[in-house]
C-alpha cells in the first residue's frame, strides 16, 4: 500500500493500533517505573481548531454522582455508554467508516477488509462514489470484487445482529448510473433494507477538493470511452499515457437541496437520508437547510478529510478545517457525522463536544487493515473505545451525547452562522 500523508496524522501510530489494540493507547510498557512521563508538553496545532483547544475536566461532577447512586458504587470509565444511533442506524460506538471510492489507493482486499471488521463491529459503513461508472454494479459478468455489490456482501458476512448499516453515497456522475436504484431493487440489499439498516447519502462535496467534482487519471483507451461525459485535460503532454478526467461537482442551491432530499425521501421511502457537505464557508446554512429538508443525518468532511486527487493548492489552501465546520454550524439538535483527520480518542472527543453525533474514520481504517488484514481495524477501534470511555468519564460524564462546548479550551466561540433555533428539538 502507497503511504498515506496529512498534516498531523501518524501512520504509524494507526499501524501500532492496528497490530496492539488497547496496548497502544499507552506509554511503552518497558520504561514503565523507570521514566517519568509528561516531561515533556505536547505541542499544539494551532493552525488546527480542534488541536488547539484541550479536554477541561470540572472538579464538581454531578452527573458521576447520579451513576454512582445507580450503581450503588464508584463508576468506572468501563460504564460508559458508547452505543449510539448514527443517521437512523444502531451502532455500538459513536464511530462508522468513511466513505472509500473507486481509486486504486484503496485496494480490493483492504476495502473488503475493512467492510467485513465494520460488520463485524457493528458500526455503519459508507460505500463511496464513482464505483458504478469505473468499476461496474456487479452483476453476472463483471470483476464483483471491487463493485459495490462486492463490498455489500463482504460487509454483511459477519454484520452484527441489529447493528450497524450502509450508506450508498451517490454523487452528481453517479446519479447518471441510477446507482441508488440499483441498489434499492437488488435481492442482496433487502436484509438490509428490511431491518431498516440502509442509507443513501446525497454528496453535496469532499474536504479533499470543496467545490471541484471528481477527479481521476486515465489511460488514453479509458479516456476515449468517455470522452462525452467528462472534461478530459493533456496536463502531462500529448506523448504521456495518462490524461485528467474531471467531473461535475454538480449544483446546489438552498431549494435545489431541498428536492433532492424530498425526492429522496419519495422514491427511497424505505431508506435513511444522508447529506455529505464540503468544509465550504456557508455550512451551518446548508447543514440547517438539510435538516429542515428531512435528513436523517449530514455529514461535514473536514479540509483534512478524503484522499482524492486534486492540485496541491486545492489540497493545502481550500476549505475550512475540521473544527471550524463544527463551531460555525453551533447548537443543533440534530446528527451530526464529522470526519477528518480522526484516528485518536481526543480528537474524537472534541468533535463529539462540538455537537458531532459521531465520526468517520478513512484514510485510519485503510491503514489499519493494510496493516493487519484480518484484525487491524478492530485492534484500532477497540483502541479508540478504550480512549473514548476513559476521556468521557474524566471529563464526569458516561454517554457520548453528554458532552458539551464546557468540556472544552478555549470555549468555543459559535458564529453567526449557527441557528439556535435548532436546539429547539423539532429536528432530532
Amino acid at each position: 500500500m502507497t503511504a498515506l500523508h496529512a498534516h498531523g496524522f501518524s501512520e504509524e501510530a494507526v499501524r501500532e493500533r492496528a497490530r496492539e489494540g488497547m496496548a497502544a493507547a499507552f506509554p511503552d510498557r518497558q520504561n514503565y517505573g523507570q521514566v517519568l512521563y509528561g516531561s515533556t508538553a505536547a505541542v499544539a496545532d494551532v493552525s488546527d481548531p480542534l488541536g488547539g483547544m484541550r479536554l477541561t475536566p470540572p472538579v464538581f461532577m454531578p452527573q458521576r454522582l447520579e451513576k454512582l447512586l445507580e450503581l450503588g458504587r464508584e463508576p468506572l470509565h468501563s460504564d460508559v455508554i458508547l452505543d449510539t444511533v448514527i443517521g437512523g442506524l444502531r451502532s455500538t460506538l459513536p464511530l462508522y467508516v468513511s466513505a472509500f471510492g473507486s481509486t486504486k489507493a484503496a485496494g480490493t482486499e483492504q476495502v473488503l477488509n475493512a467492510s467485513r471488521q465494520a460488520g463485524r463491529l457493528g458500526i455503519p459503513m459508507t460505500i463511496g462514489e464513482n464505483i458504478v461508472p469505473m468499476t461496474g454494479y456487479g452483476r453476472v459478468g463483471e470483476q464483483t470484487q471491487r463493485t459495490i455489490l462486492g463490498r455489500l456482501a463482504a460487509y454483511q458476512e459477519e454484520l452484527l445482529d441489529g447493528f450497524g448499516g450502509l450508506a450508498i453515497q451517490q454523487s452528481t456522475e453517479d446519479a447518471d448510473a441510477e446507482v441508488w436504484n440499483l441498489v434499492y431493487s437488488d435481492p442482496s440489499a433487502q436484509p438490509l433494507l428490511e431491518s431498516g439498516r440502509l442509507a443513501f447519502e446525497l454528496k453535496v462535496g469532499q474536504g479533499a477538493k470543496p467545490g471541484l467534482g471528481g477527479m481521476t487519471l486515465l489511460n488514453r483507451s479509458a479516456a476515449a470511452q468517455v470522452d462525452q461525459q467528462f472534461a478530459l485535460d493533456e496536463i502531462f503532454g500529448q506523448g504521456a499515457e495518462e490524461v485528467l478526467r474531471c467531473g461535475s461537482a454538480g449544483t446546489f442551491t438552498e431549494e435545489i437541496l431541498r428536492q433532492q432530499i424530498r425526492l429522496m425521501r419519495n422514491n427511497f421511502p424505505r431508506v435513511k437520508v444522508w447529506v455529505k457537505l464540503h468544509p465550504g464557508r456557508d455550512v451551518a446554512l446548508a447543514a440547517a437547510t438539510a435538516w429542515e429538508a428531512g435528513a436523517d443525518a449530514v455529514i461535514v468532511d473536514g479540509a483534512e478529510g478524503g484522499t482524492g486527487w486534486a492540485p496541491v493548492a486545492t489540497i493545502d489552501q481550500v476549505g475550512l478545517p475540521l473544527g471550524e465546520c463544527l463551531v460555525r454550524i453551533g447548537n443543533h439538535d440534530a446528527c451530526l457525522l464529522a470526519s477528518g483527520r480522526i484516528w485518536e480518542g481526543s480528537r474524537a472527543v472534541k468533535c463529539l463536544a462540538l455537537g458531532a453525533t459521531a465520526v468517520g474514520l478513512g484514510r485510519a481504517a485503510l491503514v489499519a487493515v493494510d496493516e493487519d488484514p484480518a484484525a487491524g481495524l478492530v485492534n484500532l477501534l477497540s483502541c479508540l473505545a478504550l480512549e473514548l470511555r476513559l476521556l468521557i468519564s474524566a471529563l464526569g460524564k458516561y454517554t457520548p451525547g453528554s458532552l458539551g462546548p464546557e468540556d472544552l479550551w478555549p470555549f468555543p466561540s459559535f458564529g453567526s452562522g449557527s441557528r439556535d433555533r435548532l436546539t429547539s428539538g423539532k429536528f432530532r
